[in-house]
């Protein structure tokens, strides 16, 4: 069930393409966003540059990987919550099966969502959202400042800047 702040959001799916596709590598990989309801699918179109393992034609690792960082962070970005860019911190891998000569699709699911941190669980599917090519784990650090704000993320302590000789 969706919240009224990610419905509202949802509106803006659309108006968010055009500042993806300003990233190269997205351009690279093809990558769009899908409408689904409420939620987001990102979508990384076929292309034989795309191909890792030309003996057996399957998708590099790296560009499946990709797909799922930026379908995570356009997840995050709808949420109304969500100022700036998120930082990934980390991300966790599983390539499940090989990734064919088909688009591949990715969808994010906000696992938890904190004032500094979120967690997004990531599944890349072809054909089959039930057949996952691979999944990923990933923790991005949440912008703790408005967009365009000169306020330090921290102030130092002036009592142990006092102290120190």
């Amino acid at each position: 069930m969706s919240t009224p702040d990610e419905k509202v959001s949802a509106q803006n799916i659309d108006a968010m393409l055009p500042d993806i596709l300003k990233i190269p590598y997205a351009r690279y990989l093809g990558f769009t966003l899908l409408r689904d309801g409420t939620d987001i699918i990102g979508r990384m179109a076929y292309a034989d540059a795309l191909i890792g393992n030309p003996l057996v034609r399957a998708l590099h690792g790296g560009t499946l990987g990709a797909l799922m960082e930026l379908t995570a962070v356009c997840k995050l970005l709808t949420l109304a919550r969500t100022i700036q860019v998120p930082k990934t911190v980390g991300i966790s891998i599983e390539y499940l099966r090989s990734a064919g000569r088909v688009d591949t699709f990715a969808r994010a699911t906000v696992t938890h969502h904190g004032r500094r941190v979120a967690n997004v669980r990531i599944l890349a599917y072809q054909d089959d959202p039930l057949r996952p090519v691979a999944a990923a784990t990933a923790h991005f650090l949440l912008a703790t400042t408005p967009a365009g704000s000169r306020e330090p993320k921290s102030k130092p302590n002036e009592e142990l800047l006092r102290s120190t000789p």
